[in-house]
C-alpha cells in the first residue's frame, strides 16, 4: 500500500491588527482549523487593550452652577453618573456646586477665564484619558467606546481629536474622510476644544498648559485650543484626527460674535504666539481664505492687516 502524502495549501499570513512592525517574523504559530499563521508579538500588551471602560474622564468647564441638573440633557441615553466627570465650576464663595455622586467630582474656582478653567481641569484630572467638554453639548451614545477604541488603535498619539456636529445634525466643519495621522499647522489651528481628548500620562510628563492670555475671559477671547495643541506639537507630541462624531453642540461660536477687526486683532496675537517667524506668511494665507470664503471684502484687507498688527503689538507688550 502506497502512502499518500497530505498536501496542505500554503496558508495565508494573518497579521495582528496594526502590530506588524512589532512582531517576530521567525516565530509563527500555525492554526490547523483556520490554516493561518499568527505572528507572536514581542510585547504582551500589544495583545490586550490598554484602555477600558472607566478610563475616560470628562473634564467639563462651566460657570455659576448650584445644581448638577445641567448634566441631564448632556447624556440623553443614560444617567450622567455612569461616567467619571470632573466639573470645574467658576463661581463665587456664596454659590458652591456640590455632588452626591462618587463618579462626579467638583472643583469650585473663584477665578475667571476659560483657559484657567481648562488648566484646573488638567491639574485635577485622574482619568487615563481626558475629554475636554463644555456644558451645552450633547454626547452620542457610543462616544466613550469611540474614544477608547481610538486611543487603543493609536497608542502613540498624545491627543486624538474627534468630530462634532451642530444641533441639527450637520458637521461643524469639513473633517477628513479617514483618520489623519500627521497634522499640519492649519489642521491644528482649526481644532475646537471640545473635539480634544488627551492621554493624561503624556500631558503630565510635558507639563503642557493652556495659555491664559487666550480664550473666553482673557485678553484675546479665542484661540486657546490652537495655542495648546501647537505647544504639544512643538514638543514632538503626536496629534491625530479620527473623524467620528462624539457629540453635538449649538452652532453659535465666539468667532461668530466678533466683527472682522476683532477677529484679526486676536489673529495677530495668536500668530505672534505660535508662529512668530512665519507671522506674515500665515496672516496673508488667512486673508486669502477669508476673501475666498467671502468672510471679508477686498476693501477690508487694509483694516484687517492693521488690526492684526495691533493684536501683535498688544501680545508683545503683555509678554515683555
Amino acid at each position: 500500500m502506497t502512502a499518500k502524502s497530505l498536501r496542505v495549501p500554503a496558508p495565508p499570513i494573518l497579521l495582528l491588527r496594526n502590530y506588524a512592525n512589532d512582531c517576530i517574523r521567525q516565530s509563527k504559530v500555525f492554526s490547523f482549523t483556520k490554516l493561518n499563521y499568527l505572528y507572536l508579538c514581542k510585547y504582551n500588551n500589544k495583545l490586550t487593550k490598554e484602555f477600558k471602560k472607566g478610563d475616560l474622564e470628562i473634564v467639563l468647564a462651566t460657570m455659576n452652577r448650584d445644581s448638577l441638573d445641567f448634566l441631564i440633557p448632556m447624556f440623553p441615553f443614560c444617567h450622567f453618573s455612569e461616567f467619571p466627570i470632573l466639573i470645574i465650576n467658576q463661581t463665587t464663595e456664596n454659590e458652591l456646586l456640590v455632588s452626591d455622586f462618587p463618579s462626579v467630582r467638583i472643583v469650585n474656582s473663584f477665578e475667571k477665564g476659560l483657559s484657567k478653567s481648562r488648566n484646573l481641569g488638567l491639574q485635577n484630572a485622574i482619568g487615563k484619558i481626558i475629554l475636554l467638554a463644555d456644558d451645552d453639548e450633547v454626547f452620542k451614545e457610543n462616544f466613550e467606546n469611540t474614544i477608547l477604541e481610538a486611543h487603543n488603535n493609536y497608542p502613540e498619539a498624545t491627543s486624538i481629536c474627534f468630530a462634532i456636529e451642530d444641533s441639527k445634525g450637520f458637521l461643524f466643519k469639513k473633517y477628513p474622510a479617514k483618520p489623519k495621522l500627521q497634522l499640519n499647522n492649519l489642521d491644528v489651528f482649526n481644532v475646537l476644544s471640545i473635539e480634544i481628548s488627551l492621554k493624561t500620562k503624556s500631558l503630565h510628563q510635558f507639563n503642557t498648559k493652556f495659555d491664559t492670555d487666550f480664550g473666553l475671559g482673557s485678553c484675546f477671547s479665542m484661540g486657546e485650543e490652537a495655542v495648546f495643541l501647537s505647544d504639544l506639537k512643538k514638543q514632538q507630541q503626536n496629534i491625530i484626527i479620527v473623524p467620528t462624531v462624539i457629540a453635538s453642540h449649538p452652532a453659535v461660536s465666539t468667532d461668530g460674535k466678533l466683527n472682522f477687526e476683532q477677529r484679526y486683532y486676536i489673529q495677530g496675537a495668536f500668530l505672534t504666539r505660535v508662529v512668530k517667524d512665519h507671522y506674515l506668511k500665515l496672516l496673508f494665507l488667512k486673508l486669502f481664505f477669508d476673501l475666498k470664503q467671502n468672510r471679508i471684502q477686498i476693501n477690508q484687507v487694509y483694516t484687517a492687516l492693521k488690526s492684526a498688527n495691533k493684536g501683535k503689538s498688544a501680545y508683545l507688550q503683555i509678554n515683555k
